[in-house]
């Protein structure tokens, strides 16, 4: 087990490499776990240093505690000082709140999907606001039978954003993703798996070894495989057919190229378990 380097703050995200897993923890209990940027830019930047690295074959996001998960961003947390502004400008241009949001929230969750290896959450508590667009955007969700899912926006008067809009209705259909967004209701574990939002709900005291147990079975996968099955699964509600099938084309034959392809099929002739290296 090592530890890699983190971006943001080491305390409030910890960050572990273990068996080709990546294991970053949210480390902010006593704040009901909601980021900081300086939490939010280190997620976003281990994820593409993962996405790069050979070591890294899955990731897990998790957080610290019992309780929460995520609550999303922290409207406490020190803000960076705006820039100077011209005499008579308002406090907030029109476009800057856009521009916070697009490199914000939405960031973050482009970063999970664009991931080019499978991000798993360990969902051990509550997950709202920013913390609930993470659960959507991860690639597999196992929950702790004490977590719950909360569209909170309806309950401040706000508009959903970081994507929820674009990526519940394609998990759960439009009906279902407007009740949970226009009303606001806790969604508990077993509700949400039985949704298709969460995977697996597992005994509070298991979510470790039940997330460990998925983790180590992807990286020990076929990692560009996975990693290109990922992209073409994100993609095919999104284009037409003739687009797809061009891409899928080609990311079957850049596969062909990997050494895990080759072991696929020598472990077929050879009957024998496949020994996969991840490129």
């Amino acid at each position: 087990m090592s530890e890699r380097p983190r971006g943001g703050s080491e305390r409030d995200l910890l960050s572990e490499l273990d068996a080709g897993v990546l294991r970053l923890t949210i480390n902010r209990p006593d704040a009901a776990n909601a980021i900081t940027p300086d939490v939010r830019n280190g997620i976003i930047d281990q994820l593409a240093e993962a996405s790069a690295a050979l070591d890294v074959r899955a990731v897990v996001i998790t957080a610290a505690g019992d309780r929460h998960f995520c609550t999303g961003a922290d409207l406490r947390a020190d803000r960076a000082a705006p820039a100077d502004r011209p005499e008579g400008a308002p406090e907030r241009a029109a476009g800057e709140a856009a521009a916070m949001i697009e490199g914000g929230i939405q960031r973050l969750c482009a970063a999970i999907q664009d991931c080019t290896k499978p991000v798993i959450v360990a969902l051990n508590g509550t997950a709202a606001g920013g913390g609930a667009m993470i659960v959507l955007a991860a690639d597999l969700v196992i929950a702790a039978e004490r977590a719950r899912i909360i569209q909170v926006f309806v309950r401040r008067g706000l508009v959903p954003d970081g994507g929820v809009a674009y990526m519940l209705p394609r998990l759960i259909g439009m009906h279902k993703a407007k009740e949970l967004i226009f009303l606001g209701d806790d969604l508990g574990a077993k509700d949400a798996a039985a949704l298709g939002i969460v995977n697996r709900v597992v005994p509070d005291g298991e979510l470790r070894s039940a997330t460990d147990e998925w983790a180590v079975r992807l990286a020990s996968g076929p990692t560009k495989a996975i990693g290109w099955s990922k992209r073409m699964l994100n993609a095919a509600l999104d284009v037409d057919r003739s687009t797809f099938f061009a891409d899928e084309a080609l990311l079957v034959e850049l596969n062909t190229q990997t050494a895990d392809s080759a072991e696929g099929v020598a472990s077929f002739v050879e009957r024998r378990p496949p020994e996969f290296k991840g490129w």
